[in-house]
């Protein structure tokens, strides 16, 4: 089918919404439609035909709300292919109302689902974008990792760490939940709430956990440091928070337990029992390590859950329930792409999903409800704990950028390491994810550098890579091809518009676009939420 080119196709191509098969070779093609299909394409709007069975994705700007309206004017049937539509104020009755029963099927509007998810190895400042997109969101949902994450908020002249609970919790107006996807640790999550609640208005009311999310216990971080002491050189580079082990007893089962079994504490005193002295004769046996003792981790254990059981939900269910009232859901990812168990730079990733595949399994949310993915990377690279770094910076200009942006782990305190921008790996992140925009924060860090280069591809044995490696020697091996571009002096923290960056500024993000594959939606250039510049 021929594609028709209005006023949009210029930015539904930037969105990668090329022609692609379906099954049975069907294509779709951009089409005229504001409301019904068929009339003429104003400017500024986008449309386009998807296949049936893909998940329809436009990306029409942050503000004052992310967006997609259906527009053919009914409810797609299976085997029909919606038309989508980025609008820029025209959205029919039945989005507005929001999802609907058609023939006993749900009809979920994903015009106002939002996922955050990080491109490279975590730290991407994923915290602050969240809590800005909160305002926007009715319900803002962690899917993946445990207390391992730190995300940051600041705002008012104060600064909040959060490492579990979601980083939507100072919006009075948004639900939090912790899904299915994460390991808590129940001790942590007690502290982190005390901590906030403060500030964060009805937060013990608005806070949901899953009762399928896994839990970390005393054992878990003890086994986690011991086998990390054992390895050596070898080792991994974890946070020591127990999260392996955690998400190690979930593969395994007999040894797990989930946040629901707090609520049965019956049930769960012996179950514990059973488990520390099974974890008690590797500690002693193998590691020649001091035992637990389980009636010690009981009553410790059994006072935190029965101080989290009123918060304790199937947030599956609820979330169905949400989507099905119209409610707009913002899923915040932990860690970055580059972490995600699965697609990362295995092994020295995280022990989850961290990259948007962690949705769907981490919530109960399926991927097709997603109506937006916003990649989130640094204006340079940063990685923590072990592992290759094909464009880290040991030297005076990698110790001024971890200065100037305050590298060090929010959660461990550890010196992040420091490199150029890695667009090779990122390209590979953003196709991941299918992502329909990026945000660049920390651009103001790249100020008064003497010199700035980004990368744009890997080399080794003196051949260019067509893709990022998967084979973890090879990537070990990888020389970065680097691009100098020109450095700013100027403070750029009281930028508030694209145009009134520096020029050389401008040029680094629409480099970055380019090398990326994806347009930047977001740019970051300072920790509270007022520095945000945000491009239409």
């Amino acid at each position: 089918m021929a594609q028709k080119r209005g006023p949009g196709f210029a930015a539904a191509r930037i969105l990668n919404l090329q022609a692609v098969p379906a099954s049975g070779g069907v294509t779709h093609s951009l089409t005229p439609c504001i409301g019904t299909p068929g009339r003429g394409l104003e400017q500024n709007q986008t449309v386009s035909r998807f296949p049936a069975g893909r998940a329809a994705r436009v990306f029409s700007g942050i503000r004052p709300a992310l967006r997609v309206a259906l527009c053919n004017g009914a409810s797609p049937g299976r085997g029909q292919a919606p038309v989508v539509c980025a609008n820029t104020g025209q959205e029919d009755a039945r989005t507005r109302e929001g999802a609907r029963h058609n023939g006993g099927r749900h009809v979920v509007s994903t015009r106002t689902n939002t996922c955050i998810v990080g491109l490279t190895w975590g730290d991407e400042a994923k915290g602050k974008i969240v809590d800005i997109l909160s305002a926007d969101h009715d319900v803002v949902v962690r899917y993946n990792g445990g207390n391992n994450a730190g995300h940051t908020v600041a705002f008012g002249g104060d600064t909040y760490k959060l490492h579990l609970v979601p980083s939507g919790l100072f919006h009075a107006g948004a639900t939090c939940v912790i899904g299915g996807g994460l390991v808590v640790d129940p001790q942590v999550l007690l502290e982190e709430i005390t901590t906030h609640e403060g500030v964060a208005v009805d937060l013990r009311k608005r806070l949901l956990v899953s009762t399928r999310a896994h839990t970390i216990w005393p054992w878990h971080k003890k086994i986690e440091a011991l086998s990390e002491k054992h390895l050596g050189k070898g080792k991994i580079g974890t946070t020591l928070r127990g999260i392996g082990p955690a998400y190690g007893d979930k593969a395994n089962r007999v040894t797990a337990i989930r946040m629901g079994e707090f609520l049965r504490p019956e049930h769960l005193q012996p179950k514990v029992e059973r488990i520390v002295a099974s974890k008690n004769e590797i500690f002693t046996k193998v590691f020649g390590d001091e035992p637990l003792d389980a009636a010690a981790v009981w009553d410790e254990y059994a006072a935190y859950g029965e101080q989290l059981a009123p918060m304790i939900a199937d947030t599956t269910s609820w979330l169905h329930r949400a989507m099905d009232d119209g409610k707009r859901i913002l899923f915040e990812g932990a860690q970055g792409t580059l972490l995600d168990i699965d697609h990362g730079t295995y092994p020295y990733v995280t022990s989850s999903n961290a990259s948007a595949a962690g949705v769907w399994p981490g919530t109960g949310v399926p991927a097709r409800a997603i109506g937006e993915i916003l990649g989130v990377v640094k204006a340079y690279t940063t990685r923590v704990g072990e592992g290759p770094f094909t464009t880290e910076l040991a030297d005076a200009i990698g110790d001024q950028i971890r200065e100037q942006g305050n590298e060090y782990g929010t959660t461990t305190g550890r010196p992040r390491r420091c490199g150029w921008l890695d667009t090779f790996a990122i390209r590979y992140a953003a196709r991941l994810n299918q992502v329909d925009g990026v945000v660049v924060t920390l651009l103001d860090v790249l100020s008064g550098l003497p010199e700035l280069k980004v990368c744009t591809g890997y080399r080794v044995d003196g051949a260019p890579l067509e893709a990022f490696p998967d084979d973890p020697p090879v990537l070990e091996r990888a020389e970065p091809v680097l691009e100098s571009l020109e450095p700013w002096s100027d403070d750029i923290t009281g930028v508030r518009t694209f145009g009134d960056l520096p020029e050389p500024a401008k040029a680094y993000v629409n480099r970055v676009e380019e090398l990326v594959a994806a347009p930047v939606r977001i740019i970051s250039i300072g920790p509270d939420r007022e520095q945000t510049i945000f491009r239409a």
